[in-house]
């Protein structure tokens, strides 16, 4: 994959633990990723449908540094942390494009 590569990142939320996890989103994990070198490009919550509650998306400038982020401590640790809120994550990586994209 050459040029930019987007992380898109999904979850749900139980209800009993939204305020939490609403509050860990925007003041550790938001801050956590640009940390790690992933440019946030969008965030969605779901309020309607079959689809997954949140959907998190950012990109690096190619696949490689993707790929380091994604294998560093760092990275395991942040993921470890969110686990411990959210139900049914789900991540994949995509060729950055300047549209919304799933």
């Amino acid at each position: 994959m050459a040029g930019k590569v987007k992380l898109l990142m999904s979850w749900d939320i139980p209800p009993d633990q939204e305020a939490r996890t609403l509050e860990f989103m925007a003041n550790e994990l938001a801050p956590a990723i640009q940390e790690l070198g992933i440019t946030p490009t969008e965030a969605w919550y779901t309020v309607y449908g079959d689809k997954p509650q949140i959907l998190v998306g950012g990109v690096t400038d190619d696949l490689a540094t993707m790929h380091e982020i994604l294998g560093s401590q760092g990275w395991s640790d942040l993921l470890d942390r969110l686990g411990e809120l959210v139900s049914n994550y789900e991540q994949k990586l995509v060729r950055a494009r300047g549209r919304l994209q799933l």
